[in-house]
């Protein structure tokens, strides 16, 4: 798999099958689709970014890279996608062999474009955040919150924009821009506001007479810059102002009868944040971060009646449709999405209750607008409060914050694109590239990036269209499928740029195709594949069974690769390209994405949001955890995800991604206890007690949204974190004697029961 990596760190791009199907037939045959994992503005420390305008073809638009033949006698360059031939204009006259261009360096087929008058232009725009803050909580929460923003506060730079919301049964718009007293406009919960209305009650044409145009968007519409600064000051500006607002804020003054849930209008709150950022700074990157510590109740967008006998809606619920609220509030939330696409802006979503908020029904507008979200039990708790400033913070870790985003893609005549799936939108450009299928966000060749950073991940799904091979027994090397992706978006340092990736892949097809297909394949790619496309299938099929799906794609998929004679499942064997690939659907079928027991939609909804922003490596720890083992005998190595790794000698360190579990085996525990590691003739157990913490910080450092740490002893209660993701080799009804220090109460199958069944399921 380290060519796969290589790949990536030259692109950022992984693809599951590296040698393509050549045909529609060949392609539907190889179950896992044609796909591209690309991170669109991953960071490259030997990049070019280039000071000049990129050359692009005159017919489709594609920009000049080093898969095109050039003509340097007649200084002509052909095309590779439509085959245009197009003339070099006169700036490239001295161009030769010798004397190359960087788009043409055959290492340089990822590459950065930065216009000259984007350099030169006036100072960058700055950051916008409008904070949006729910007041319906207990006083610690609301303690917590406001200690949190405080140093959130601090964190923002000086010329970043800052906004404030507060609402609970109304809506607060705090005005910041008058400093002598606390001034505040009160919107009712219940209500849905305009953007014409609200304008017209928080007195922005009391000056300036209204402008004639129908829609009103910022200072070049007629706004004044006096009116819109108001509500939207620089950090530095309004810190001491901001700072005294939070101090004041009290729990929502509103009483609650028993037996009723607090009144909170979440959906009109966001809505009026929406409204005032479309109408003061469209096509900004503005971030709406909204602060949520519970269900919504009033107004649109609410997800359970006051009412405390009614409970907050279950998976069971949602399947059975008698969710009452559901399917209105996540119609709310894709107008509301659109609206926030329309105006270049983003939400990030910091929920943390004990209960469900309603991120089930937000996700559309977060994953649309390209926005962060956190999950926690309480705004105290780390999970909060460091994934917070790692959104803020600049230096090392930061998250590379980017915004207004747009991202095309072309590719040769005989491919068509499916969609995304992944945090953006559909721009509806519809052409010939667009296939009929639609999966994601499809039927269109471009899409919006709201919001996007370093780590932000796509997966685009692609269908082959060719219908036969034109000669199936010879593959000259010349049978190449093109593929070129161009990510226009803004720089965190506030500059244009344009990223433009182009990549080439062979294709085959008819008799002996499959060792190049083989040869070509990623395990780890195709099963972060599978995972995005089985949770979309999830949440958009009518009584779709993602297991039934996955097993019968991977028993086709074993029978089309596999070798083995039939009906003997002994015979039965997989090339190394392939054979992990049974394991990691293994676990896929047993993670949350697909095991929804026991989840609530929230938590299950924040899994998939966090799934499909992030790149493979990261996805492949939330499908198979990570476990590395700890002892005297051996420094730390990786351990089988299996019950058989515990023993009590041992500490056990497992990843799985949004939770970080150090495992104490019983004797290493007894020890801790008895304090040996505090004696000075026994430094050596302290070194071992201290080397899965080390880790750990290393792991926590890059990650982001932060994860739980979760530390536990053998037969401790806080061990069925580690325990629910083990293999159950040994479980309480198996026959063979115990291979590890632990047993497992549990009816799953193994994996080993598992891969028995697959092969003879393949060789029938």
């Amino acid at each position: 798999m380290g060519e796969f990596v290589e790949l990536e760190a030259q692109d950022g791009v992984r693809m599951p099958w590296n040698v393509l199907p050549g045909t529609k037939q060949e392609s539907s045959n190889c179950v896992v689709p044609v796909s591209v994992i690309y991170t669109p503005i991953k960071p490259f420390p030997n990049m070019p970014v280039l000071p000049y305008s990129p050359l692009r073809c005159r017919n489709c638009r594609s920009v000049l890279n080093p898969f095109c033949t050039v003509d340097f006698f007649a200084k002509l360059w052909i095309c590779p996608f439509c085959f245009q031939r197009n003339q070099f204009p006169p700036h490239y006259t001295a161009i030769s062999d010798d004397n190359l261009p960087a788009e043409l360096f055959s290492q340089y087929t990822t590459i950065e474009y930065e216009e000259p008058q984007m350099i030169s232009s006036s100072s960058p725009s700055p950051m916008i955040f409008m904070f949006v803050v729910d007041t319906c909580m207990i006083k610690e929460e609301m303690a917590f919150l406001k200690s949190a923003l405080s140093q959130a506060i601090e964190l923002l730079p000086d010329n970043s924009l800052v906004g404030l919301i507060t609402f609970g049964t109304l809506v607060h718009v705090h005005e910041l821009g008058f400093g002598e007293t606390p001034k505040t406009f009160v919107f009712k919960g219940s209500k849905d506001v305009s953007k014409d209305q609200l304008l017209e009650q928080m007195g922005f044409f009391l000056k300036k007479p209204k402008p004639p145009t129908s829609v009103i968007a910022g200072a070049k519409d007629g706004l004044s810059s006096d009116s819109i600064s108001r509500f939207l000051l620089p950090a530095s500006q309004c810190e001491f102002t901001l700072n005294s607002v939070l101090e004041e804020l009290q729990k929502d003054p509103w009483p609650v009868p028993p037996h009723q849930r607090a009144s909170r209008c979440t959906g009109t709150a966001l809505s009026v944040a929406a409204c005032l950022l479309g109408a003061c700074v469209p096509d900004s990157g503005a971030r709406i971060m909204a602060f949520i510590g519970g269900p919504s109740t009033e107004g649109l967008g609410s997800i359970v009646s006051k009412n405390l006998s009614e409970p907050i809606r279950s998976h069971k619920d949602i399947d059975k449709d008698s969710a009452n609220h559901y399917h209105k509030a996540v119609k709310f939330y894709e107008r509301l999405a659109k609206q926030l696409v329309h105006q270049g802006h983003v939400l990030n979503l910091f929920a943390c209750a004990l209960d469900q908020v309603g991120v089930a029904e937000l996700k559309v507008a977060i994953e649309r607008t390209g926005g962060l979200v956190v999950l926690a039990e309480s705004f105290g708790h780390l999970v909060f409060k460091d994934s917070l400033r790692r959104v803020l913070q600049l230096g090392d870790y930061d998250l590379g914050l980017s915004s207004n985003g747009i991202f095309e893609v072309n590719c040769s005549k005989d491919i068509r694109v499916q969609g995304i799936i992944g945090p953006c939108a559909s721009l509806e450009k519809k052409g010939p590239l667009c296939s009929d299928t639609v999966v994601g966000q499809g039927n269109t060749s471009a899409w919006k990036m709201c919001g996007l950073d370093k780590a932000t991940t796509l997966c685009l799904i692609f269908e082959i269209a060719k219908k036969d091979s034109t000669d199936t027994t010879v593959q000259p090397s010349s049978y190449q499928f093109y593929f070129q992706l161009l990510t226009y978006y803004q720089h965190s340092g506030g500059q244009m740029r344009l990223r433009v990736t182009t990549l080439s892949r062979r294709w085959v097809a008819g008799l002996g195709s499959a060792q190049d297909l083989i040869a070509g394949f990623d395990q780890e790619a195709a099963a972060v594949a599978m995972a995005r496309l089985v949770s979309f299938k999830m949440e958009n099929e009518v009584e779709f069974d993602p297991i039934r799906w996955l097993d019968k794609a991977l028993i086709h998929l074993c029978a089309r690769f596999g070798d083995y004679q039939k009906g003997s499942s002994s015979s039965f064997s997989l090339s190394s390209r392939l054979s992990i690939f049974p394991q990691f659907m293994f676990h896929l079928r047993r993670s949350q994405f697909v095991q929804v027991f026991n989840n609530s939609p929230d938590e299950t909804a924040y899994f998939r949001v966090i799934l499909n922003r992030e790149n493979v490596a990261n996805s492949v720890v939330m499908i198979q955890p990570s476990l590395i083992s700890y002892s005297f005998h051996s420094g730390p190595e990786p351990a089988l995800l299996d019950v058989a790794a515990i023993a009590a000698d041992r500490i056990l360190l497992l990843d799985s991604y949004f939770t970080i579990v150090i495992f104490d085996g019983a004797t290493i525990a007894q020890w801790r206890k008895a304090g040996y590691h505090n004696q000075p003739e026994h430094q050596a157990f302290a070194q071992l007690l201290q080397a899965p913490r080390d880790d750990t910080d290393e792991i926590i450092k890059e990650r982001f949204p932060v994860p739980r740490l979760v530390i536990c002893d053998q037969h401790g209660s806080q061990a069925r974190f580690l325990l629910a993701k083990l293999n159950p080799s040994a479980s309480y009804n198996s026959d063979s004697p115990l291979p590890g220090g632990d047993v497992l109460f549990t009816d799953d199958a193994s994996f080993e029961a598992f891969l028995d069944h697959l092969q003879r399921l393949v060789v029938q």
